[in-house]
């Protein structure tokens, strides 16, 4: 039987944690209360997911294993983001492989998805074109025509609109299959009638360091970290660091450092008890040495100020992530 659910969320935590295919790490780039809606349906094969948020984010994370991931703008209006250095516009699909994904997203953006098991997908493209999903090492972006692509955009919201009003209509075994295997069907030829855009030699090497750049602050979570040292770490030169965490995060790595360890700061603060716990202490593990400037910037970031945040009630705090490399031990 088919299942579907619509959520709301006020945390990037919550709602990071929600997301089915993926562990991901969501880091707002702007002020402003976070605000987030995700539905998901899913079906005997296919799983379907759509996203909302208010705010723009840096994601970074990777797909969970053993599921096929593909996804794209469901916004009317023309909509743009960054997907490990490649631009990617409405109308394109991202075909997402199994190792680490750095994404810039602007506010207000909607984005669509859905995904089938490896022999899923194989065995439907096989039955609709006669050879298996022909996949890349490289990241790449397909862009169907713009019928089909109009089709798929059109199915995936009717759908979405049948989950969060009237769920009911998925309980029907037959209803769910037929839209279940029209969803497929428009996926495969959209994936297999298509010009596809593969990243360039200079882009796969820039995606690269940001993803041993993403290993190295894994391994190292509370340590005070420092360009030079990172770089020496890296086995890279400052200059392509700066220009790979541009491309791929769209900002530099120190501010890309501090706005992590303020995220960072912040989850621990939520998670604390209050009993024990101190905002000093959570500052200076973070490596915030001077607790005036930190709370002048938390509370510019998080409408909050840090005691706030270490006082708020233990059922009022949002669920842990799913990454483990984004809580304090």
């Amino acid at each position: 039987m088919a299942w579907s659910t619509a959520l709301g969320f006020s945390d990037p935590l919550s709602f990071q944690a929600a997301i089915s295919t993926a562990d991901l790490e969501l880091l707002p780039t702007a002020r402003g209360q976070f605000r987030a809606e995700l539905t998901k349906v899913r079906m005997d094969q296919l799983w379907m997911q759509r996203f909302y948020q208010n705010l723009p984010l840096i994601n970074t994370g990777a797909m969970k294993p053993g599921r096929r991931v593909f996804t794209f703008f469901t916004s009317a209006e023309p909509a743009t983001m960054r997907h490990c250095g490649m631009e990617v516009l409405s109308g394109d699909i991202i075909v997402n492989n199994f190792d680490e994904i750095h994404q810039k997203t602007e506010a207000e953006f909607r984005l669509g998805s859905l995904s089938l098991t490896t022999h899923d997908l194989d065995a439907a493209c096989k039955a609709l074109t006669g050879c298996e999903f022909l996949g890349t090492p490289l990241k790449h972006v397909v862009r169907p025509n713009t019928a089909l692509m109009s089709r798929l955009l059109m199915l995936h919201e009717m759908v979405g609109q049948i989950a969060t009003t009237i769920p009911q209509v998925l309980e029907v075994p037959e209803a769910a299959r037929s839209l279940e295997q029209e969803l497929i069907h428009i996926l495969v030829r959209c994936l297999t009638e298509s010009v596809s855009t593969q990243m360039t030699n200079c882009c796969d090497r820039h995606d690269r360091i940001v993803a041993r750049f993403e290993e190295f602050l894994e391994a190292n979570p509370n340590a005070p970290l420092y360009l030079p040292d990172v770089c020496a770490a890296l086995g890279t030169v400052e200059r392509t660091f700066r220009a790979a965490c541009e491309e791929n995060l769209g900002m530099g790595p120190i501010r890309f450092l501090t706005l992590r360890r303020m995220h960072l700061a912040h989850r621990a603060l939520l998670l604390a008890d209050h009993r024990s716990a101190t905002v000093t202490r959570v500052a200076t593990d973070h490596g915030f040495w001077e607790l005036g400037r930190f709370s002048v910037a938390y509370h510019a970031l998080f409408r909050e100020a840090p005691s706030a945040t270490l006082q708020r009630p233990l059922d009022c705090r949002p669920v842990s992530s799913n990454r483990p490399s984004s809580l304090i031990e």
